[in-house]
């Protein structure tokens, strides 16, 4: 099938690699403009650009698709179909009515639960025990359009937002692959507005960790901020990234260091504790507890936060 591929990061260059393995014939990928990255701040392409790049497909990176300019370079490639998988530019309503057969999209959540930018990070957030893929037929509101497949996988109690996005990745690829081989077939079903919920951006200030909440709450907390933009807490005037933690049965002060040994930093929370077992210091690397308590002395007793 002739398409335009719209996408940016990881998430969406492993959907690209499975549709150009798949033989599909894709006139124009659009990805974001290149962005300074690293410490040298070196313009650097998308993920989806440099697989477009590795197999010569053509490129456009316009800042915007609401002028006619951009609107005309989709035109004219004549693709029956647009995939859309976090783009992160908003398509108007004349570009969702230019393909034949509609615009895609390869949503991280079973919709309409999680609506919105970080769909992967809340769910763990809430608690959910699975979540999944739903391909949609886009519509000019916020992933509100109508659902052709879902495809659901579990939540595993260690999955972090970075191990849980790979499974999303590699699911939407084979995802959005099978949609097109179907998409006579395909039915669309209308969403259910009364059961949405709402995946707001991540914001670096909700990295920071409240001692006085619930252990297990925390320890979602911790896994949904990894790798970004990690659980943090104080320690001697200084911030702490909080990378891997477990629930444990203990208690005391919110904030208090109770033991601190090879098998993990415990620090008490508002209801139970966490087992801190890997951790990082600004401007160190990351640590297994045990090489971090090698360098760095915490006492039983010393507060957090």
């Amino acid at each position: 099938m002739r398409l335009i591929f719209a996408g940016t990061p990881d998430f969406a260059a492993a959907a690209l690699r499975d549709l150009i393995a798949a033989g599909h014939d894709i006139a124009l990928v659009l990805t974001q403009p290149d962005r300074p990255a690293g410490r040298g701040m070196k313009l650097t392409p998308s993920a989806v650009k440099v697989v477009a790049l590795a197999h010569g497909l053509p490129i456009a990176q316009p800042a915007t698709l609401k002028d006619a300019a951009a609107q005309q370079q989709l035109r004219a490639v004549g693709a029956e179909v647009m995939v859309v998988a976090a783009y992160g530019l908003i398509l108007p309503q004349a570009v969702l009515d230019l393909p034949p057969r509609g615009c895609l999209n390869i949503h991280a959540s079973l919709l309409p639960r999680w609506r919105g930018a970080a769909p992967i990070q809340r769910a763990i957030l809430a608690g959910d025990t699975e979540t999944g893929i739903t391909i949609m037929q886009m519509d000019a509101g916020l992933d509100t359009g109508e659902m052709l497949s879902k495809h659901a996988i579990p939540i595993e109690e260690g999955d972090t937002a970075q191990t849980l996005h790979d499974k999303l990745a590699a699911l939407g690829g084979r995802a959005i692959v099978n949609a097109l081989d179907a998409l006579d077939g395909l039915i669309p079903e209308a969403q259910d507005n009364t059961q949405a919920t709402y995946a707001a951006k991540l914001t670096k200030e909700e990295g920071l960790v409240g001692w006085t909440k619930p252990a297990a709450e925390i320890a979602r907390a911790v896994r949904a901020y990894n790798p970004f933009p990690g659980a943090q807490t104080q320690w001697q005037g200084e911030s702490l990234k909080l990378w891997m933690a477990q629930v444990t049965d203990a208690a005391g002060e919110p904030g208090e260091v109770l033991a601190a040994d090879k098998a993990g930093i415990v620090v008490a929370c508002g209801q139970g504790a966490l087992r801190i077992t890997e951790l990082q210091r600004a401007g160190g690397k990351r640590l297994a507890a045990a090489q971090f308590l090698a360098g760095c002395e915490i006492k039983p007793g010393e507060r957090w936060g």
